[in-house]
C-alpha cells in the first residue's frame, strides 16, 4: 500500500518538483519505506510507498516506455495476468503487480481494469499523448481525490496532500457543511465536503487531455435470476469466499488477521491458518480490548456480549499465536485528534482512533493483516436488515436532534431533514434493476444504500486508520466476484436458519467452533469506560471557552452545554451505526473543532 499525487498542467512547464514534493510528503504515513519522483513538462507523479510484494524491484514512480504510473493497492492476480502477458509478447524486468498493471494498460488500455482484481488507485501518464489515466478499484476500498481546472488536474490518495497546493482552498459552503452535518460521519461517494475537492467514484475511471476529461463507470452490480438451489449457493459461497481470501494472503512479508471471534473474522482465520499450515507456518491473529472493558459493558440491542470466549475458541481450533491489544481512555482520546487528521474531516471518534491505535500495535510485528469488513453489508448481518420499521438511511438515527443542536440561522440555513431525504432519492434513482418483487426489491434498496454509504464509511475508516499507523489491511468480503454472486441471492436464502448472514453460516460451519457459527453479530468493540465520557467532555467544555470556536457559529451554546453536562446521556441510542452514542457525539464535535482549526476552513455562507 502505498500514497500517490500527481500535478498535470497542460498550460505551462511544471517540471520543477517542488511543489510534487511538497503535495507528496503529507502522505508519508502511507508510504514509509521509500518515495520516488517523475517530472516531464507537463506532469509530476509522486509516490510513497510501503513495501509489501517486490520489496527490491517494486519501487515508483515505474516508468515503461512511454507510460509511467504510480499506484496504490494490490492486485491479487497479478501472477495470472503475467502469464496472460507474457503469452502476448511483453517482458518483465520487476516482479510486482504495479508492472503488471502499467503492461496491461499498454495492451488493453481503458479496459485494462476488466482484466484487474484487486484493491487499487493509480494514475498512468502516456507520454506520447500527453493524457493521464485513473482509475479506482469496484467497491473503493482504496482512495483517490482530485481537482479539476482549465490547466488540468491534481490528485492524490488523500485530500491533505490536495490542499498543499497553494491554488487548494480549505473552503466548506453550505452544501458541504448540510452533507457533513447530516450524513456525517458517512458521505456521499464523489462529495469529498470541500469546495473544488471531488472524489473519483468506485468502479470509476477518468481520463484527463488537453481539450476534455471523460469519466466513466466500467462495473457496477448485475441483477439476474439467481438459480442455484440452497445447497448450490452454500457451495458457491464457499468457493468464492475461500478463493478471495487465498488470493489475498500473497506478500511478501508476513500476514496475520484481526479476530473479534465472530463469524466473519473466524471465517478468514480458518481459512488463512489452514493455508499456512501447508507451509508449517502458525498464522498470527490479533484482538482489541480495553481498560477496564469487563467491569463496565453494558449489553445493548447492538452489542450483546464481549469477545474473549469466541476467540479462545477459534485459538483452540486452529493453534493460532494470538495477542489481545488493551488500549487505555486516555490514548483513545488523545488520538482523536489523529483520527481526524488521516481522514482529514471528522470521523467515527474512538470507534476511528481505537483502529488506529490498534494498527500501530499491530505494525510492530507485520504490515499486512486481513479484516472481516464488509461482510455484514453484503450479505445482510446488521440489525437493520430485520427490522420491521425502515427509515431512509437506518444507520443515521436522531436527524431532529441533530438538526435542533443547530443554532436557528443555520437550521434554516441547511435545513438537515430536507438535504437527506433529497440524498436518499437521489441514491435510489442509481439502484440497478431489480428482478424480484416489491418486497424482494425493498430489500435490495437497503443492500444497496449499505453498500454505498455504510460500507464506504467503514472502508474510508479501514484505509485511513490502518495506513495511518503504515499497516495494509485487506477486506476479502469486498472481493467484487462474491458481491456479484449475493447481490441475487433471494432473501430468505441469505437468512438461512432465521439467522443474520445465515448463507455465510451454513457454507463455513465445518470449518468453525459450533459456538462461533451460532454466535449472535456483534460488531467492532468499544468503550464503555465512563472515564471516557469525562475526559472528552472536559475537551469539549474546554473548546466551547475559546469565543472564536466554529462551534458557537454553527450550534446552540445552550444545548450543546446541557449535552456536556449529561455526558451525552440525551444520545444513548446510536445515532450512527450500532456503536456512536454520546460519548462519541461529544468526540464527533470536539473533532469538528479542530477540523477547522486545523485546516483552516474557512465557511462559505450566502
Amino acid at each position: 500500500m502505498c500514497g500517490i499525487a500527481g500535478i498535470i498542467d497542460f498550460t505551462k512547464d511544471i517540471s520543477e518538483q517542488r511543489l510534487i514534493n511538497k503535495m507528496t510528503e503529507t502522505l508519508a504515513h502511507r508510504g514509509p519505506d521509500s518515495e520516488g519522483y517523475f517530472a516531464s513538462k507537463h506532469a509530476l507523479l509522486g509516490h510513497k510507498r510501503l513495501a509489501i510484494i517486490d520489496l527490491v524491484t517494486g519501487s515508483q514512480p515505474m516508468t515503461k516506455g512511454a507510460y509511467t504510473i504510480v499506484y496504490n493497492g494490490e492486485v491479487y492476480n497479478a501472477a495470472e495476468l503475467r502469464k496472460q502477458l507474457e503469452e502476448k509478447g511483453y517482458h518483465f524486468f520487476s516482479t510486482s503487480d504495479t508492472e503488471v498493471i502499467v503492461t496491461a494498460y499498454i495492451e488493453w488500455k481503458e479496459h485494462c481494469v476488466d482484466y484487474l482484481n484487486g484493491i487499487y488507485a493509480f494514475a498512468i501518464w502516456d507520454a506520447d499523448l500527453e493524457q493521464l489515466f485513473l482509475c479506482r478499484d469496484r467497491l473503493g476500498v482504496k482512495p483517490l481525490f482530485y481537482v479539476e481546472d482549465r490547466t488540468g488536474v491534481l490528485f492524490a490518495s488523500e485530500i491533505k496532500a490536495l490542499l498543499a497546493h497553494p491554488s487548494v482552498k480549505a473552503e466548506v459552503d453550505e452544501d458541504g457543511l448540510a452533507a457533513l452535518l447530516s450524513l456525517g460521519p458517512s458521505r456521499i461517494t464523489g462529495h469529498a465536503i470541500f469546495k473544488g475537492i471531488h472524489e473519483l467514484k468506485p468502479a470509476h475511471l477518468m481520463v484527463v487531455r488537453r481539450d476534455k476529461v471523460t469519466r466513466q463507470r466500467y462495473w457496477d452490480i448485475e441483477s439476474r435470476e439467481h438459480k442455484d438451489n440452497e445447497q448450490q449457493t452454500i457451495e458457491k459461497v464457499h468457493q468464492l469466499v475461500s478463493d478471495a481470501v487465498c488470493r489475498q494472503l500473497i506478500s511478501d512479508v508476513p500476514i496475520c488477521t484481526m479476530l473479534s471471534g465472530g463469524l466473519d473474522s473466524s471465517i478468514l482465520t480458518a481459512i488463512a491458518a489452514k493455508q499456512l499450515s501447508y507451509t508449517d507456518k502458525t498464522l498470527a491473529t490479533y484482538s482489541v480490548a480495553y481498560e477496564e472493558n469487563n467491569e463496565h459493558f453494558q449489553t445493548n440491542a447492538f452489542q450483546t456480549t464481549q469477545d474473549e470466549f469466541w476467540i479462545g475458541k477459534m485459538q483452540k481450533r486452529y493453534g493460532t499465536k494470538h495477542t489481545q491489544i488493551e488500549l487505555q481512555q486516555q490514548s483513545l482520546v488523545d488520538a482523536l485528534t489523529e483520527a481526524m487528521q488521516f481522514k482529514d474531516m471528522p470521523s467515527m471518534a474512538d470507534i476511528d482512533s481505537s483502529l488506529y491505535l490498534f494498527c500501530k500495535e499491530i505494525k510492530k510485528t507485520h504490515s499486512v493483516a486481513l479484516s472481516g469488513e464488509c461482510a455484514d453489508e453484503v450479505f445482510g448481518g446488521y440489525p437493520w436488515f430485520y427490522s420491521q420499521k425502515q427509515t431512509a438511511f437506518p444507520w443515521l438515527r436522531a436527524t431532529s436532534e441533530r438538526e435542533g443542536l443547530l443554532s436557528e440561522h443555520w437550521q434554516k440555513k441547511l435545513r438537515l431533514t430536507d438535504y437527506l431525504e433529497n440524498t436518499y432519492n437521489e441514491a435510489l434513482a442509481q439502484m440497478p434493476e431489480f428482478l424480484g418483487d416489491q418486497v424482494e426489491r425493498e430489500r435490495q434498496q437497503l443492500f444497496y444504500l449499505n453498500n454505498q454509504f455504510f460500507m464506504q464509511t467503514l472502508l474510508e475508516r479501514n484505509d485511513r486508520m490502518s495506513m495511518g499507523a503504515g499497516v495494509e489491511v485487506r477486506v476479502p468480503f469486498a472481493d467484487h466476484t462474491i458481491i456479484d454472486y449475493v447481490w441475487n441471492i433471494p432473501w430468505e436464502m441469505k437468512n438461512s436458519g432465521a439467522m443474520e448472514k445465515g448463507i455465510l453460516r451454513q457454507a463455513f460451519r465445518a470449518e468453525l467452533p459450533i459456538e462461533v457459527v451460532e454466535r449472535k453479530k456483534n460488531p467492532y468493540p468499544k468503550t464503555y469506560h465512563p472515564l471516557y465520557t469525562k475526559l472528552v467532555s472536559q475537551r469539549l467544555a474546554a473548546i466551547l471557552q475559546q469565543k472564536d470556536s466554529v462551534l458557537h457559529e454553527l450550534f446552540d451554546r445552550a444545548q450543546l452545554e446541557q449535552l456536556i453536562a449529561s455526558g451525552g446521556k440525551s444520545f444513548q441510542v446510536p445515532w450512527f451505526g450500532q456503536l456512536m452514542a454520546g460519548p462519541q457525539l461529544l468526540a464527533y464535535l470536539m473533532q469538528v473543532h479542530e477540523w477547522v482549526e486545523h485546516y483552516r476552513i474557512n465557511i462559505i455562507s450566502t
